[in-house]
C-alpha cells in the first residue's frame, strides 16, 4: 500500500532518500531537532583545559622541582655508598704509653629503603632479630617503627654485638630483608677507673648532637666527656666508602670503588701515667682508712702549665660506655650519692681555706699594706664590736713568712680587713689579687665541665642577698672562707705561678697531635697572666712556703729527699664539724718540677691527711719516677 506522504526516491549514488526529508517545512524541522545547552560545553572545556594544567604543573614538579630527589632516590636503589668507619686516634701519656686505643666491633642496623613497606613484615622481623638477640622486641620494633621508607642512611639497631648474634644474621640473609651488620670499632680503655676523668669516653651520638654534626650518621659514635670531646674533631678522623651497585632488595650485586678512610689523628698528653695512678692509689688508701669517698688531686708543671696528673674519687669505669652501658649501670651511677661522674678536680667548687694565704700575702706586700718586717700578734683572736673571729691558736707576733708558716688566721683578718693600725686591703683589691692569679676565672684547660668558682665583691652581696659587705666579710674572705670558693685546678694552677716566679699558664692536657699524614701540631704554651708580682714579692711568698715544711703545719713534708714549699689548709662546711682538708705545694724549692694540690673532701676537723698523702706521692716521684 502506498502512502500518500513518503515517496522514497535514489539518488545517483544510490541512497535512498526519503521525500519528508527534503520537503519538510520549517516548523517540522524545529519539531524533530534536539535542543543543546552550550552552557555545558564550556563547562566541560574549562574542566579539560584545568585538569591539562594541573598535570603540566604535576610534571614540572616532579622533574625540576623534586627532579633531583627522586633521581637520587632512584640512582640509591641501585648505587649506594657504604660507609667505611675512620679508626679512631689513639691516646697516649706524655712517656709513650697507651691510654686509649680500638679493638674490633660488630654493629647491627637497618637500611629503611630495604626494609619491607609492609608493617606486618616489618614487625616479624623485629620479633626475630629480639629472638637471636635475646633482646626486647618492643624496643627494636620502636627503632624501626617511623623510619623514612626512601632512606637509605644506616640506623643503628643495636651495638657491639657478639660474632655468633653477627652470624645468625648472616645465615638468615633472606628472612631479615634491609638488615645489615657492620664492622666498627670499640674503644677501649686502659685502666678506665683511673683515668676517666681526663679521657671522658665517646658514645653513641644522639638525634640533638646530630644536628649539630651533620656529616655523622646515626650509627657513628661521637666523644662525650674529657679530652675524647675536646679533641672530637682530631681523634675521629675522616670516614671512607664503598661505591657498590645493588639489587631491590639492597643485595651487593657489584663492588664499583672504594674510597679509603683517613685514619684520626693520635694525641700525645702531658699526663703522667705513672704519677696518676700512684696518686690515685694513694688517696684511695686514704679515703679507705678515714671512712672518706671523696677526694681529688691535680699537678701541674710550673715551667710550662703540663697537667701532670688530675683525679676526681669516686670514679668510674668509662669502659662501661664504650662498649654501650646498660640501663642497670648507668642507673646506678647518676643514683650513687657520691657522685663518680663528678670531676671534682675541676667542677667541684670549694672555699680554699688557708691555701689562699700566699695570694693574700702577695696582695699586701705589693699595696704596701705590710712590708716583709710588719709583725702582728695574734692572741687567739680579734673582736669587733660583739664579734668574735678566732684564730686556731694564739702564735704570738708573725711577720708576714712566719705568718704563712703558720697559718695565722689574725694576720690575714688585718691584711684583709684592716685592724688596730693596719689598714686593710678591702674586698675589692682582694679580688683584684685573687682574679689576677686566677681565681673566680676559667682557666680554659683543655677538657669540658670547668666551674668558674666565686670571688664576691660588695656589689654581688648586695646583688644576691640584699646585704650590704660587712668588715666581717672581708675577714672570712682574707682566710678564704665566707663566700668564697675555688676549683682544686685553680688551686694548683696558682701554686704553680707562685712556684715560678709569678706566671699564670693555661693548664694543658694535651701536649701534641700527631696526624696520620706525619704532621704534629704541637699544643705550646699559653700565658694567662706575667709578672703577677715583682721578684721580690714573690720571693718573700715562696719563703714562707717552705716554712710551712721547715717549722710551720706541715713538718711531716720536711724529711723528704727533696725540699718542698707548701701550704695547708682547712674549710669547714655543714653543721657536723666537718671540713676540706687541703694541702698545697710544689717541689724541688729552688727549681720547681711540679705543682700539686690534694682536697679531702669532708674529713673530721683538725685531720690534716692531706699533707701525710703529699709526702708518700713525693717520695715516689722523686725515687722512681721518670723525671
Amino acid at each position: 500500500m502506498k502512502n500518500k506522504y513518503f515517496k522514497i526516491k535514489e539518488n545517483p549514488k544510490g541512497i535512498e532518500i526519503e521525500d519528508s526529508v527534503l520537503t519538510i517545512t520549517e516548523q517540522g524541522a524545529a519539531k524533530m531537532e534536539i535542543p543543546f545547552n552550550k552552557k555545558w560545553l564550556n563547562v566541560f572545556w574549562w574542566i579539560v583545559v584545568f585538569s591539562l594544567i594541573i598535570l603540566a604543573g604535576k610534571t614540572v614538579y616532579l622533574n625540576i622541582v623534586k627532579g633531583r630527589h627522586y633521581s637520587e632516590i632512584a640512582q640509591g636503589n641501585s648505587i649506594r655508598h657504604i660507609a667505611i668507619k675512620a679508626p679512631r686516634g689513639k691516646i697516649y701519656d706524655r712517656f709513650g704509653q697507651t691510654l686509649a686505643h680500638n679493638i674490633p666491633g660488630i654493629n647491627l642496623i637497618a637500611i629503611p629503603a630495604d626494609l619491607p613497606k609492609k608493617t606486618l613484615e616489618r614487625k616479624d622481623i623485629a620479633g626475630k632479630l629480639a629472638e637471636i638477640l635475646k633482646a626486647n622486641g618492643g624496643e627494636i620494633w620502636g627503632t624501626m617503627e617511623n623510619l623514612d621508607p626512601y632512606s637509605i642512611s644506616p640506623i643503628l639497631l643495636k651495638e657491639n654485638i657478639s660474632q655468633e648474634e653477627a652470624l645468625i644474621v648472616l645465615e638468615k640473609e633472606k628472612e631479615l630483608r634491609g638488615i645489615k651488620i657492620e664492622k666498627t670499632a670499640i674503644r677501649s680503655y686502659n685502666d678506665g677507673l683511673i683515668f676517666s676523668h681526663i679521657l671522658g669516653y665517646e658514645g653513641k651520638i644522639k638525634k640533638e648532637e646530630l644536628k649539630k654534626n651533620p656529616d655523622y650518621l646515626l650509627t657513628d659514635r661521637i666523644g662525650k666527656l674529657g679530652v675524647e670531646k675536646s679533641y672530637e674533631k682530631y681523634l675521629r678522623g675522616v670516614p671512607g666508602a664503598f661505591k657498590v651497585e645493588v639489587d631491590s632488595l639492597g643485595n651487593i650485586k657489584k663492588e664499583l670503588g672504594i674510597i679509603e678512610p683517613q685514619l684520626g689523628s693520635d694525641l700525645i698528653l702531658n699526663i703522667d701515667s705513672g704519677l696518676q695512678k700512684k696518686i690515685f692509689d694513694a688517696l684511695s688508701e686514704a679515703l679507705k682508712e678515714e671512712e672518706i669517698k671523696k677526694a681529688a688531686a691535680v699537678a701541674i708543671d710550673p715551667r710550662d702549665g703540663g697537667v701532670l696528673a688530675l683525679v676526681s674519687l669516686p670514679s668510674f669505669d668509662n669502659n662501661l660506655f664504650a662498649g654501650g652501658i646498660s640501663s642497670s649501670d648507668y642507673q646506678k651511677l647518676i643514683n650513687d650519692p657520691s657522685q663518680p661522674l663528678f670531676n671534682r678536680a675541676i667542677s667541684g667548687e670549694y672555699p680554699p681555706g688557708s691555701t689562699i694565704k700566699p695570694i693574700m700575702a702577695v696582695a699586701a706586700l705589693s699595696e704596701k699594706i705590710i712590708s716583709e718586717s710588719s709583725r702582728i700578734e695574734s692572741r687567739g683572736g680579734i673582736r669587733v664590736g660583739n664579734y668574735f673571729f678566732g684564730d686556731w691558736k694564739a702564735h704570738g707576733f708573725t711577720d708576714v713568712r712566719k705568718a704563712i708558716a703558720v697559718s695565722s688566721d689574725v694576720f690575714f683578718y688585718s691584711v684583709g680587713g684592716g685592724y688596730g693600725g693596719i689598714e686593710g686591703l678591702g674586698m675589692n683589691r682582694m679580688k683584684k689579687y685573687d682574679n689576677l692569679f686566677g681565681l673566680g676565672n676559667f682557666s680554659r684547660i683543655d677538657i669540658p665541665g670547668e666551674a668558674k668558682g666565686l670571688i664576691p665583691d660588695e656589689k654581688w652581696k648586695k646583688d644576691v642577698m640584699g646585704e650590704k659587705w660587712y668588715v666581717g666579710d672581708s675577714y672570712h674572705a682574707a682566710i678564704g672562707q665566707g663566700f668564697i670558693t675555688a676549683t682544686p685546678l685553680q688551686i694548683a694552677n696558682y701554686a704553680a705561678a707562685i712556684a715560678n716566679g709569678g706566671t699564670l699558664y693555661q693548664p694543658r692536657i694535651v701536649s701534641q697531635i700527631k696526624k696520620s699524614d706525619g704532621e704534629s701540631i704541637n699544643c705550646d704554651a699559653k700565658i694567662i697572666g706575667g709578672k703577677l708580682a715583682s721578684d721580690e714579692i714573690i720571693k718573700i711568698v715562696q719563703e714562707g712556703m717552705r716554712m710551712t715544711i721547715t717549722e710551720g703545719t706541715a713538718t711531716v713534708l720536711n724529711n723528704l729527699s727533696v725540699a718542698v714549699a707548701g701550704k695547708t689548709g682547712t674549710a669547714q662546711f655543714g653543721t657536723e664539724d666537718k671540713t676540706h682538708g687541703w694541702f698545697v705545694s710544689y717541689a724541688p724549692y729552688e727549681t720547681p718540677k711540679i705543682a700539686m694540690v690534694i682536697l679531702v673532701e669532708g674529713q673530721m676537723e683538725n685531720e690534716y691527711n692531706a699533707a701525710p698523702i703529699t709526702k708518700e706521692i713525693y717520695e715516689w716521684y722523686f725515687k722512681d719516677a721518670k723525671n
